[in-house]
């Protein structure tokens, strides 16, 4: 019935039916037919009930063509019956089923930042593409990832969303993303439209405080910030989402610059932009409109082509276009844009969800085995002293302790989808699981949990690690509230009476191993100077304490690098590896200068630095090789070296090659990123490893802002890190 549906409707455009009609042209045909209201009623995005539902006006509005998308309605039967409502309206317009799918459906795998982490984007592309197979399934064919925003602000709650601080390692996760949930034809098959967000620079709202405003350099933007986004839009993302914040005195909303000039201008987006929730609306309280006509003229002039959730444009435009305030083609333009991606995504062809194809879809086996796997390799062990782990053969009793141990619906993690604390493995599941596979007595008390609860009780924690062997401590921050949006920190030691449980555990003399549960670097000053070893799990999904036993006990080793840097203090914040040099740098043969670009009580080094992560193996790099001396700015080096394994046993390490051009017209990073790879070795063998970077990369904006690559002297390191590693110079030439 559908695709004859659609072949009326492209007769009725003037075209055929055939696989070769021009979609433009049919478009073109059906923005014809339209009423002023029903072109609004494409530009309105409604939010349906927490549990999935749609709300009860939703089916009035989508048989009058008055509604073009609902966030958070899903299910194969609630999508449907709505779905067939817009298909009884005049026009048959289907709906666009919308959810923040961050990092997965119903299999919910590690966080985003956590992903980030695994530098594996290969696995990060497969668990999106898990995650849209199971969406599909229950109707939803629009996620609102990836979120691709720079954050170097641990203070910001999003941070956990996106990859990071870097803007390569950022590019390299957001294509993997929109590949993932989009394939190569995100009309067919388990696959769904992607949204890249924010647009743009939200994560540089001052003070890491959410929906605060952000002055960066136009330059600052298009070499840091605007990157991931630039590869989201080259990878085909259908959508992209304006940003809250005010940039350089504009909102994202607003900002005709960002959506008009730069998006859909200069890079040619062709796909359409929403607002994110009630921001059109939000445009008042950011003193840019003085009512709700002139927010959803603002934001309609800007290019913002969809508004979620608020209703200026429904409520305001038709006066607007009658007034000339708006021009008739403003509004066509933004109709095109949605019809278009409704399109691409097989809406018109193919509007219905298999009724009941949910439980064929939903935690499938290899689904959740993805999700343990992504875990595992997410990790990143950040201290490791006297063998504390893995778990070793003398180790016979261990105490587990921490609230978050427990945790089934913390493992989750923020934004979580549709999962379900049912169907997770706790972080105290997997260890006692793999520990009585061993032989191995696990006794657990809670301790304390990142809220003081009546509940705590460091004495009996304290006077249980007597009896153990080794004592696994799991703290970290609640998801629920401390993670994600509207959960900014300006403290970020450990909340709730943590700091006070890891005291007393150490007290005992036992070995103490932290496993840290967070979304965002925390204070672990103390952890580091005094805990055996300390291992960030992030926060892993649905598998978590799979993927923690296997990596406590020695089944797997950690492989994980930071995607952030991580701070000694609050103080440092921002501290980020790819700063600039500045002209007075600390002098590493005088670090007691005090004239110089330094803290009088602190080091500027991080407590961990950028890229860094330990494994359960040794490794050396060596022999550092690059294919030629001097290449063009239009050519591209090679460099590679010898990665040994020395240990004794099989683990990854995660080859990175940086840069640095040493003078040019603008000044530029004391090193970036610009390559990685993840290789895994057996114990004792060795891989001569090889990245490959083409000059065209190692550009930047400079005063004309205009993108260019200057001949000159570059560095380049092949490490571990992005502290240190094997140094060789080259030089690009015209």
């Amino acid at each position: 019935m559908t695709k004859i549906l659609l072949a009326v409707l492209f007769l009725c455009a003037g075209g055929t039916a055939s696989a070769s009609v021009d979609q433009e042209k049919f478009i073109d045909g059906l923005i014809a037919r339209m009423t002023p209201q029903e072109k609004l009623g494409q530009l309105q995005q409604l939010d349906g009930e927490a549990d999935g539902h749609a709300r009860s006006e939703h089916y009035g509005l989508a048989r009058g063509g008055l509604l073009g998308s609902t966030l958070n309605v899903r299910g194969s039967t609630e999508t449907n019956k709505l779905q067939q409502a817009a298909m009884d309206s005049r026009l048959h317009i289907p709906l666009l089923f919308g959810f923040d799918v961050i990092h997965g459906y119903r299999t919910i795998f590690p966080v985003p930042l956590g992903g980030a982490a695994s530098f594996d984007p290969g696995l990060v592309e497969r668990a999106a593409a898990a995650a849209a197979a199971e969406s599909r399934a229950c109707g939803v064919r629009w996620t609102f990832s990836p979120m691709v925003d720079i954050a170097r602000d641990p203070r910001w709650g999003r941070i956990v969303e996106g990859a990071g601080e870097d803007p390569y390692l950022g590019s390299v996760m957001a294509a993997a993303q929109v590949r993932g949930y989009q394939g190569g034809d995100y009309s067919r098959g388990s696959r769904i439209a992607a949204c890249a967000k924010h647009w743009a620079a939200y994560g540089a709202a001052e003070a890491g405080r959410d929906y605060n405003t952000a002055e960066v350099s136009e330059r600052t933007l298009r070499d840091v910030y605007f990157p991931p986004f630039k590869t989201a839009a080259e990878a085909g993302a259908a959508t992209f989402m304006s940003a809250f914040a005010d940039l350089n005195g504009t909102p994202g909303t607003a900002n005709s610059w960002l959506i008009r000039d730069v998006l859909k201008g200069e890079w040619g987006f062709d796909g359409f932009v929403v607002s994110d929730y009630t921001s059109v609306a939000e445009l008042i309280n950011h003193g840019i409109a003085a009512d709700g006509a002139g927010a959803a003229r603002a934001a309609i002039a800007a290019g913002v082509d969809m508004e979620m959730v608020s209703r200026l444009y429904a409520g305001n435009a038709a006066a607007l276009l009658a007034k000339g305030l708006i021009a008739p083609a403003q509004l066509d333009e933004a109709v095109r844009r949605v019809l278009r991606i409704k399109l691409r995504a097989g809406l018109f062809e193919d509007p219905f969800t298999p009724a009941g194809g949910e439980k064929d879809v939903l935690l499938k086996p290899e689904f959740l085995d993805l999700s343990r796997l992504l875990a595992e390799r997410s990790f990143v062990l950040l201290k490791n002293e006297r063998g504390t782990l893995p778990v070793g053969r003398t180790v016979k009793r261990i105490l587990v302790a921490g609230a978050l141990a427990g945790d089934k619906a913390a493992a989750l993690g923020p934004w979580s989808g549709d999962g379900s604390a049912s169907d997770a493995v706790s972080i105290l599941e997997g260890l006692s699981a793999r520990a009585a596979e061993k032989g191995i007595m696990i006794d657990y008390v809670r301790g304390a949990g990142p809220k003081a609860d009546l509940s705590d009780d460091i004495s009996a924690a304290a006077s249980a690690a007597a009896g153990a062997d080794l004592v696994i401590a799991v703290v970290g921050e609640d998801p629920s509230y401390m993670n994600g949006e509207a959960a900014s920190r300006a403290d970020l030691s450990l909340s709730g009476r943590q700091q006070e449980l890891l005291r007393a555990l150490a007290a005992s003399g036992k070995p103490l191993a932290v496993l840290l549960m967070s979304g965002r670097p925390l204070d672990m000053n103390w952890a580091d100077a005094n805990a055996g070893a300390l291992l960030q799990l992030w926060f892993p999904g649905t598998m978590a304490g799979k993927a923690a036993g296997a990596a406590v006990f020695g089944d797997v080793s950690p492989g994980g690098k930071l995607p952030v840097s991580w701070p000694r203090s609050v103080g440092q914040i921002p501290v980020y590896y790819n700063h600039k040099n500045g002209g007075r740098p600390v002098d590493p043969a005088n670090p007691e200068n005090r004239y110089a670009s330094r803290y009088i009580d602190l080091p500027n080094s991080p407590l961990y630095p950028f890229g860094y992560g330990l494994t359960y193996s040794s490794f050396t790099l060596t022999g550092l090789e690059l294919s030629r001396s001097t290449v063009t700015v239009s050519g591209k080096i090679e460099a590679s070296a010898l990665l040994s394994n020395k240990g004794a046993v099989r683990a990854d390490e995660v080859v990175q090659l940086y840069v640095r051009q040493l003078s040019a017209g603008v000044t530029r990073p004391v090193r970036e990123l610009k390559a990685f790879k993840r290789v895994t070795l057996e114990p004792g063998a060795s891989q001569r490893v090889s990245l490959e970077v083409p000059l065209p990369a190692l550009g930047f904006h400079g005063t004309d802002m205009k993108y260019r690559v200057e001949p000159g002297e570059f560095t380049l390191w092949l490490g571990t890190s992005s502290e240190g590693g094997l140094e060789g110079r080259f030089y690009a030439i015209p």
